[in-house]
């Protein structure tokens, strides 16, 4: 299968975006923490695959506290990117430091195939966002590493985007002109994180206007987990599903090796719930790979 580059990737979102704000439609973005997780998002029809930080980091056994490298978090998104047609969006934390360290995240995650990334206002190292004792920085700090990321990338169609935990922090109001700042120093897209109802939602995508605003529907933290139609009618444009496809697949393997346990072995029951290994081989083209090893073989033979 010959794959979009990621210069084509980066403008086939832009003219998403686009044409969802001029529907009043939404994109949808769930989590992959491996490749074969981003298969499965593309194959299941959605707009494109998100990198959650959170995710990465527990499928390396850490927690999200700022613990992985820039480096780690470029491999896992060049080896994502390399899988996919879709447009992968990079959730790069505080971009590993100060403004200069944030330039060469947009560099390195850019390089590596994504389609954009978020940089958010904590202090480094961060926490979570759905989690209480976060910092943040100042207003003019993150303004700085907004123009930082700005000026890195080399491809205009990298989307930047900006997320603030300051309505946790500070207040509604304030991260509201937190954002307003953000968006002036170059921000395309606004992640308001830990939102608490859908009319806060709603407030916030009418005050960013017309930029766009992406929000979060994490299992278990605070905001309310809305459908696609009401998060649409609050006047979100993207909508990222973080952490699921983890929390989905962790659930399944304690489940099933649950069974084994207690069974002594992968009963039926078990069996009919795992994936069929010919539906493996569909999603690793396992046959692309031999029909393309057998044809070098046939030119050897010719030569």
């Amino acid at each position: 299968m010959i794959l979009k580059t990621a210069a084509e990737k980066r403008v086939a979102l832009c003219e998403a975006l686009k044409n969802a704000a001029a529907d009043g439609k939404l994109l949808r973005f769930p989590g992959a923490f491996m490749p074969l997780a981003a298969r499965a998002v593309e194959e299941a029809g959605f707009d494109g695959i998100y990198l959650s930080g959170g995710a990465f980091s527990a499928s390396v056994g850490l927690p999200d506290i700022g613990l992985t490298t820039l480096s780690e978090l470029a491999a896992v998104t060049a080896q994502i990117a390399r899988v996919t047609q879709l447009p992968l969006i990079v959730d790069a934390d505080t971009g590993f430091g100060g403004a200069i360290n944030a330039a060469r995240t947009v560099m390195e995650i850019e390089a590596a195939g994504a389609s954009g990334l978020h940089l958010e206002d904590q202090i480094h190292p961060k926490r979570c966002g759905h989690l209480e004792g976060k910092e943040l920085v100042s207003t003019e700090e993150m303004v700085q590493k907004i123009r930082a990321a700005v000026d890195a990338r080399s491809d205009k169609n990298f989307l930047l985007i900006t997320r603030t935990d300051a309505v946790a922090v500070e207040g509604f109001d304030a991260a509201i002109t937190r954002t307003k700042s953000y968006i002036a120093a170059g921000a395309e897209m606004i992640f308001a994180e830990a939102l608490r109802t859908a009319d806060e939602f709603k407030q916030f995508a009418a005050a960013i206007a017309p930029t766009p605003l992406l929000a979060n529907m994490t299992e278990f933290g605070k905001s309310p987990v809305l459908s696609a139609d009401e998060l649409t009618a609050a006047g979100a444009r993207l909508v990222i599903y973080p952490v699921t496809t983890l929390r989905l697949a962790m659930q399944a393997m304690i489940n099933g090796l649950s069974h084994i346990h207690r069974h002594g072995k992968q009963t039926d029951a078990l069996i009919n719930e795992m994936q069929p290994r010919t539906d493996l081989y569909r999603m690793i083209h396992y046959q692309d790979y031999v029909d393309f090893d057998a044809s070098l073989a046939n030119d050897v033979v010719k030569n």
